[in-house]
């Protein structure tokens, strides 16, 4: 008898011990702690990625469940675990992920930028790209997504600029890409192409962050130093953007959307900065299912559900997301997502105000118009300069001259706002030149 109850006492401790981690490991899960990527030691923030072999792969114990609800607008995902979802978030957890130590902001690690690019947009797109490359300190690599008839242009033109710039960045030109069932509904959502980017953590597997910009942005600043936000992520951040408006009494989602959106006003996808390492093994709270799912399986139910209250696409899509997960983004200050919101309407991004806008955005098309002067001053100052010559003489005295005619307009009244930083990027990028010389 004395045996017996000694084993079941025995029996009662384990059942103790076991129920105690399982709850342990679900807490840990509940947190969504994204782990860094597997990446060698001392590269925080901006690490080479271990070769996929060598990455564990995380635990699913509903690999062989597949469940779907019947739902006008989506269907669950066959990796979520409705039988046992106890027993599944038990395991969802930070399984075999690397913590290395930090390293100092001067890391020498290639930068990687992102753009995609349609239709008339192969100009517009080499200007970004020739204000990165101006202006960065350390190697880019760029990724660019665009159309069949477009590649062979960029790839001339890119060619060339590495013989004047002596291979400072490299270059992957990639097909538009959607996943083959949805291609034609993701291909039209907004402008064409512009969803491309919602799938770049699915198709670049191999690249830790990145950051996305729209076609018609122009660097001011250095790259390095918004590529250096992602060591300010704090442990739960993913990705990093900027709020759509400073400003609640002009702002549109605050005013018209007819869907969750993050924030007091929403967020801006033109500029966004991604820890695609953490994007890829994230599990996503929302409003369609109580279980949490990954990247891959959240955007296309997301769509269907909200596909007739999006206006303006995978932006849309974007807000709902981070409106559900607002731990996981980091926001930029409006002075590296300037917009013609920011003074058409008078000034209100105070941070440029101070110091100048670091990434200019000539969104509405202001690049090609008349409408904002000063944004299409900006555009052609950029485009125009000759590689190699002296920046103070062949960009910033004409940009200057230019930008005088444009005091007619409230972004022209304030153009030294346009000015303040680029000059000195301009100044910084005059003493290497001279010191190459």
């Amino acid at each position: 008898m004395r045996r017996y109850r000694r084993a079941m006492l025995l029996c009662s401790l384990l059942a103790l011990l076991v129920i105690l981690y399982v709850f342990n490991e679900i807490a840990e899960a509940e947190e969504e702690v994204p782990g860094p990527s597997p990446r060698v030691a001392g590269a925080r923030g901006r690490g080479v990625d271990l070769p996929a072999a060598a990455r564990p792969e995380p635990l699913n114990r509903c690999k062989d469940v597949s469940v779907s609800f019947w739902n006008p607008y989506w269907m669950l995902p066959t990796g979520v675990c409705a039988v046992n979802c106890f027993w599944e978030s038990a395991f969802r957890h930070k399984v075999g992920t690397w913590s290395p130590a930090g390293t100092s902001k001067n890391s020498s690690w290639r930068m990687h930028l992102a753009v995609v690019a349609c239709g008339q947009r192969l100009e517009e797109t080499l200007t970004m790209l020739k204000s990165a490359v101006i202006f960065s300190q350390k190697p880019l690599h760029f990724h660019i997504f665009a159309e069949d008839e477009l590649h062979a242009k960029f790839n001339s033109s890119l060619e060339t600029w590495k013989t004047a710039f002596h291979q400072k960045f490299s270059h992957t030109i990639y097909p538009i890409t959607f996943p083959a069932e949805t291609a034609v509904v993701w291909k039209k959502l907004f402008k064409p192409c512009a969803s491309q980017r919602l799938f770049l953590p699915l198709i670049l597997k191999n690249v830790d962050s990145l950051l996305y910009v729209d076609t018609d942005i122009l660097f001011l600043r250095p790259m390095d130093d918004i590529w250096a936000f992602l060591e300010d992520f704090n442990h739960t951040q993913i990705a990093g953007m900027a709020p759509e408006h400073e400003e609640p009494r002009i702002g549109w989602y605050n005013r018209f959307a007819r869907h969750p959106y993050y924030g007091k006003t929403g967020i801006n996808s033109g500029v966004m900065l991604m820890n695609m390492t953490r994007i890829r093994k994230k599990y996503f709270k929302n409003d369609m299912t109580t279980a949490r799912l990954k990247w891959e399986d959240i955007l296309l139910p997301l769509f269907k559900k909200y596909k007739l209250n999006i206006t303006w696409g995978d932006q849309d899509l974007l807000n709902i997301i981070f409106h559900h997960n607002p731990e996981s983004l980091f926001i930029f200050p409006c002075q590296w997502n300037y917009r013609p919101d920011h003074c058409m309407y008078g000034s209100n991004c105070k941070p440029a105000e101070d110091e100048g806008i670091f990434v200019l955005h000539g969104n509405r098309g202001v690049y090609h118009d008349e409408k904002q002067p000063a944004f299409r001053a900006m555009y052609e100052a950029i485009k125009s300069y000759p590689f190699g010559e002296d920046p103070i003489l062949s960009l910033l005295y004409p940009l200057e001259k230019e930008l005088q005619k444009t005091t007619n307009t409230y972004c022209g009244r304030i153009h030294q706002v346009f000015t303040q930083q680029l000059r000195k990027s301009i100044r910084t990028l005059q003493d290497k030149i001279s010191k190459g010389r």
